[in-house]
């Protein structure tokens, strides 16, 4: 029987791989047992000029280790003159996550970047598990109806703006099926070769209310 203290969290966070850049998103829902704790929380970040990530799971635990992140590529940048790919930053992770599992931190990271003219998305379980999503990926108690929706709309060499759309019609759809996910809006953030891009919510809004017609 599940303990009267256990408390449950949720979210539907999103990653979609364009032709020209790597789309993330979130809702801004922070939930705590049967609570909508916050409605306006940022679950995606900017961690370098070329890589942004999303959290699900335990706030603290992933502040923490997003916080260690940033670090070690500010370490890493300085060292080697050259910016952390999301491919060594998802190793990185996996292996911070994995040496703490009988300990572990209660998360789960998709992990976006540009590099070498490149867009790559990676996703970090909590137990340091890494898998590399040519495509698109999905994490959070929204998974569900997230990953169906990206499912029927997913057509290779997406633009940006396609890819933008996509992803918030995703996260839409998890806010509507999924109680724990919700929020006054959605978060994206944008990575391409001009470096990286979180949308205000002026130019949300309007794409917001454009997905909702059609779900």
């Amino acid at each position: 029987m599940e303990s009267k203290h256990d408390l449950k969290t949720g979210t539907t966070t999103v990653g979609i791989v364009c032709k020209d850049a790597v789309v993330l998103a979130a809702d801004m829902r922070a939930s705590m047992g049967h609570i909508a704790y916050d409605e306006e929380s940022e679950k995606v970040y900017k961690i370098t000029d070329t890589m942004g990530l999303t959290n699900a799971g335990s706030v603290g635990d992933s502040q923490t280790i997003i916080r260690f992140l940033k670090g070690q590529t500010q370490l890493y940048e300085i060292e080697r003159e050259e910016p952390m790919s999301a491919k060594a930053a998802a190793t990185l992770l996996s292996n911070v996550l994995n040496g703490s599992r009988y300990y572990p931190f209660i998360c789960q990271f998709l992990l976006g970047g540009y590099i070498n003219g490149k867009p790559d998305l990676w996703e970090v379980t909590p137990y340091g598990g890494i898998l590399q999503r040519p495509k698109y990926g999905v994490s959070g108690s929204g998974t569900e109806p997230a990953l169906t929706t990206i499912d029927l709309g997913f057509k290779p060499n997406l633009s940006t703006e396609e890819g933008i759309k996509l992803a918030v019609r995703a996260i839409e759809s998890g806010k509507r099926r999924d109680v724990f996910s919700g929020g006054k809006s959605v978060s994206v953030l944008v990575i391409d070769k001009s470096g990286v891009r979180i949308l205000g919510e002026k130019e949300v809004a309007p794409i917001v209310q454009q997905v909702k017609v059609n779900l």
